[in-house]
């Protein structure tokens, strides 16, 4: 825990996808949990993919999207848990494979050995979904004790509307034991 706040300290690790548009919504849900947040974004998602600004502001605490220099203080604490949302088909992949490639998947790779639970919220397109790496890799990611919400494609359903994005339940994914 968090000397200063005396608060859990959460990585949330956010991918490029549409839906990290509403990661506050995470952020915001974690926080009401009695979590401090920290954001770690992949490179591709922090060229517009969510409100940099806005999360910054929410969290009071800079995005981490490059590892620092050797010299440079640790700008967050250790983390009590890791949620990964919105999860791509390239991260979950990359992670899964070893490939620490971006301080994100780097987070990822490291957080199993760590000791602290990992929850990710995968957002795959179904057509992605069935491709053999992929499915590789969430038995291998669940082999090492990651916990994983139900897919989401993003696709509409057959009436035009979209299924709901849960990002609440990746902190239940976390509560669980």
């Amino acid at each position: 825990m968090t000397e200063q706040a005396g608060k859990p300290f959460l990585y949330v690790v956010v991918c490029a996808a549409g839906i990290a548009a509403d990661v506050g919504r995470l952020i915001t849900a974690a926080q009401a949990r009695g979590w401090e947040v920290g954001v770690i974004a992949t490179p591709v998602a922090m060229n517009g993919f969510f409100d940099t600004a806005g999360v910054e502001a929410r969290t009071g605490r800079t995005i981490r999207s490059a590892w620092r220099t050797p010299g440079d203080p640790r700008p967050f604490p250790s983390p009590d848990a890791v949620v990964v949302a919105p999860a791509t088909f390239n991260t979950i992949n990359k992670w899964a494979a070893g490939l620490a490639d971006t301080l994100a998947v780097a987070t990822l790779c490291e957080s199993p050995g760590l000791g602290v639970p990992v929850a990710v919220l995968p957002c795959v397109a179904d057509a992605l979904a069935v491709h053999p790496a992929y499915q590789d890799s969430l038995i291998r990611l669940r082999g090492m004790g990651v916990r994983f919400g139900e897919p989401y494609s993003g696709e509409p359903e057959q009436d035009g509307s979209r299924t709901e994005f849960g990002w609440e339940r990746a902190l239940d994914l976390l509560a669980r034991g």
